[in-house]
């Protein structure tokens, strides 16, 4: 039986919601126009070439996208909405982008290296490179909080977990910046944009050639050489697919968590009361990261592909459509959490701790190196509380990327404050 779609209210504007959110997501502040949208239609569609892509903004439909099998990624298909041509040349076409039975094998093999007992292992040595950077932090007064603190600490933990050496992290970090631009759709980006995206790929893709190589003749514990050594003897991976795994796992484990720290910095400077609340009882951390996380998701949009003719929503939706999940704006449905708009460091405190956000997604494809990024995030923050008396904004104001899918700050000017020692 057909399905009738409601008549979405008038927004108010004449620009396409999906170009509308987008844009936002490229500014200080997008949330207003979420919620304008949200409350307009929570289920809005834009027509974009031969393809239709709806946003989706609420809470409880954002968890269906992202936990019902009739919605995926369709990229070996060739039916994503995003990507129309099939290009894959961003080397990002592992774990980002496949769907069952592929996802599944390579997510079991790559979760040996995201356990508890490895993560544990890392901890010591992420905590005194966090001490090295605030030294030279404090001693600086004035810093540029992303270059300083936010980018360092997850750049040196993946080139570990990787086998990277020291010397090579500024060229990843170079590589994984333009490769997380390259994420957001093709028709958000200029052909040149395109086309640094495929070079930094081909870039990526050599070096691990290389690394690899290396590291047949000498292999070490880290998760390049185990992931040869499925490859070499297991033969449950394709040559192709360790270089696909590299790549993503360097830039989802990269730059969402330098979105995230920087991120919570900005919250906690912007609200000082609540840094206030952390520096009198810092058991609050993990909760106040589960805040930065909801608050200002370093992930704006989660894209899926509709694999299969299914509804959400009471409407309608065909195989090969686009669907985005808006995490900025389930994250602040206020069906769902109170004061949405609030930053609150107790919010995921307590017996009775808020709704689970979608930052991380939600199902199969649930970020498998959140552990990770909560632990660095953590760690340095508890650093930042205890070793500052205070840290500020500097006037200036800060710059956003020129990306939406994965939306961060380009700068973020800081002021510290040693704490005097007694």
């Amino acid at each position: 039986m057909a399905v009738t779609a409601p008549t979405p209210k008038p927004t108010g504007s004449a620009r396409p919601p999906v170009l509308a959110a987008f844009t936002a997501a490229r500014g200080p502040d997008p949330y207003p126009t979420y919620r304008a949208i949200r409350e307009s239609d929570p289920l809005a569609g834009t027509d974009l070439g031969n393809s239709r892509i709806t946003l989706v903004s609420r809470h409880d439909h954002a968890g269906t996208v992202l936990a019902d099998p009739s919605f995926g990624h369709g990229y070996k298909e060739k039916i994503s909405p995003f990507r129309p041509d099939g290009d894959s040349a961003d080397g990002l076409e592992s774990l980002l982008r496949t769907d069952p039975p592929d996802h599944t094998r390579l997510r079991r093999l790559v979760s040996r290296a995201f356990t508890p007992s490895v993560l544990a292992g890392l901890a010591p040595d992420l905590t005194v490179y966090a001490n090295e950077l605030l030294d030279a932090a404090l001693t600086a007064g004035d810093v540029d909080a992303v270059e300083s603190l936010a980018r360092p600490i997850p750049l040196r933990m993946i080139c570990r977990l990787l086998g990277v050496p020291r010397a090579d992290e500024p060229s990843f970090s170079t590589w994984a910046a333009i490769l997380i631009r390259g994420i957001d759709p093709d028709f958000l980006q200029t052909p040149e944009e395109i086309d640094a995206r495929r070079r930094a790929a081909r870039e990526l893709d050599d070096y691990f050639r290389q690394l690899i190589s290396r590291l047949r003749a000498a292999p070490g514990d880290d998760l390049v050489s185990q992931l040869v050594t499925v490859h070499l003897e297991e033969e449950a991976l394709t040559g192709s697919e360790v270089l696909a795994l590299c790549a993503v796992l360097l830039v989802a484990g990269l730059e969402t968590t330098v979105n995230l720290i920087s991120g919570g910095i900005r919250a906690l400077a912007l609200h000082p009361d609540q840094q206030a609340l952390l520096r009198a009882d810092p058991r609050l951390v993990p909760a106040a990261v589960e805040e930065m996380l909801r608050y200002d998701p370093p992930v704006q949009f989660i894209p899926r592909t509709v694999l299969a003719d299914t509804e959400l929503g009471g409407r309608a939706f065909r195989r090969g459509e686009g669907m985005l999940v808006v995490t900025g704006s389930a994250n602040r449905d206020p069906e769902v959490f109170a004061e949405p708009d609030r930053f609150l460091v107790t919010r995921y405190a307590g017996a009775a701790p808020a709704a689970r956000h979608h930052t991380f997604g939600l199902g199969i494809h649930y970020c498998l190196g959140a552990p990770l990024a909560r632990m660095e995030a953590e760690i340095i923050f508890r650093l930042l509380l205890v070793r500052t008396a205070e840290f500020t904004l500097a006037p200036s104001t800060p710059a956003y990327l020129p990306q939406s899918i994965i939306r961060g700050l380009a700068d973020l000017p800081l002021q510290l404050t040693a704490r005097a020692t007694p």
